[in-house]
């Protein structure tokens, strides 16, 4: 039975990643990524996975694969062994330098603002004494040195907590049998209850950023329906009522899992506070599904 207390803390958890997440996607779609990928020689799915796994170390590609779940073994191999023969170090150093020109942007006259500082030492405070077996991304990242930059040091500190619940949300898909590219298409396809509101990308940008062919993505349907979980409709999948049932008990899950982190006095003042930071980064138009306000 779940309890009051639990079930505000979940919300809380729900609202957090809700609340922060286009903060940190900043790094994956921004008007930067091209000249950085020029600079170290990298295509667009080498600097993804360089920076954003850079600081696992010199592992095998197996681990990133794994650490990144829903990405195809031949693009993450090709990918990691270029970042690696370009240097992890120059690949991660390039980003901070693209965040900080591209914050800077973005943020104008807040980019001094001695709150930054103040939200980042609050964030890595609720990352502080999290339990981070089983959870490699998020490990790697709450030991790597932040960036000296405090807007920079900002994005870090909500990186670890953001990584943190992946690598959770990850968990709880293995429970449920969700492997892969069928994560990924039970996640993009149609809901039952269109009032469920959700963050998608639509097939051509999950099938370019994550290496799957049409084969791919067939098979995988054909896995998701015959466990009664999606069925093929004109415009692509829908999940079934009992796929919307499984949907609905892995945010769920994931949310409660989560929960820890964000189960402190002050947390829903401190999210009120990152709001205008996030809130730039949105009207800058640069993340999918935004448009650019004056």
């Amino acid at each position: 039975m779940t309890s009051i207390a639990d079930e505000t803390a979940h919300q809380t958890a729900r609202k957090a990643y809700e609340s922060i997440e286009p903060f940190h996607v900043l790094a994956y779609f921004n008007h930067g990524l091209r000249a950085a990928q020029e600079d170290t020689g990298l295509d667009g799915h080498g600097f993804y996975v360089g920076a954003r796994a850079a600081p696992m170390g010199e592992c095998h590609a197996s681990v990133v694969t794994s650490s990144f779940y829903n990405f195809a073994s031949d693009l993450i191999a090709t990918s990691w062994d270029a970042a690696r023969a370009v240097g992890l170090e120059k690949v991660a150093a390039r980003r901070v330098q693209m965040l900080d020109e591209q914050l800077r942007t973005i943020l104008g006259d807040r980019v001094g603002d001695p709150e930054i500082v103040e939200l980042t030492s609050r964030y890595r405070e609720l990352a502080h004494g999290l339990p981070f077996g089983g959870r490699p991304l998020a490990s790697a990242w709450a030991a790597a040195t932040p960036p000296d930059e405090p807007h920079v040091a900002l994005w870090h500190a909500i990186a670890v907590l953001r990584e943190w619940r992946g690598d959770n949300h990850i968990a709880v898909l293995v429970n449920h049998d969700l492997d892969a590219l069928d994560a990924v298409i039970f996640h993009e396809a149609e809901l039952p209850d269109p009032t469920v509101r959700r963050r998608t990308l639509g097939r051509k940008l999950i099938q370019l950023t994550r290496g799957w062919s049409d084969d791919d993505w067939d098979a995988s349907v054909d896995r998701l329906v015959g466990r009664g979980l999606a069925t093929r409709v004109e415009s692509g999948e829908r999940l079934t009522d009992a796929g919307l049932d499984v949907y609905r008990a892995i945010e769920a899950e994931t949310d409660a899992i989560t929960a820890q982190a964000w189960a402190k006095p002050g947390v829903d003042e401190l999210l009120e506070r990152t709001r205008p930071y996030v809130k730039a980064v949105i009207d800058a138009g640069v993340l999918p599904g935004t448009r650019k306000k004056d």
